[in-house]
């Protein structure tokens, strides 16, 4: 399983704000999606992002992530 949240976190520069969702083309589903939030979770607990935003479906699964790169 690709790691969402690392891709989109080297990919960013220092400072910006970027979306996390899946990409269908790559295999993601929303159900293969949850764990990109611990992926970023993780990430922010080692101090190289801040996640701004958790935006969920009416199921309660999370459909996209907010981040901002830190370091």
């Amino acid at each position: 399983m690709r790691d969402i949240a690392k891709e989109v976190y080297n990919k960013m520069k220092v400072g910006a704000a970027a979306w996390i969702r899946p990409v269908s083309a790559k295999g993601d589903t929303i159900q293969s999606f949850q764990s990109a939030h611990d992926a970023a979770r993780a990430l922010e607990d080692e101090g190289l992002i801040n996640i701004m935003k958790v935006q969920r479906d009416e199921d309660g699964l999370i459909e996209a992530i907010r981040i901002q790169k830190l370091n």
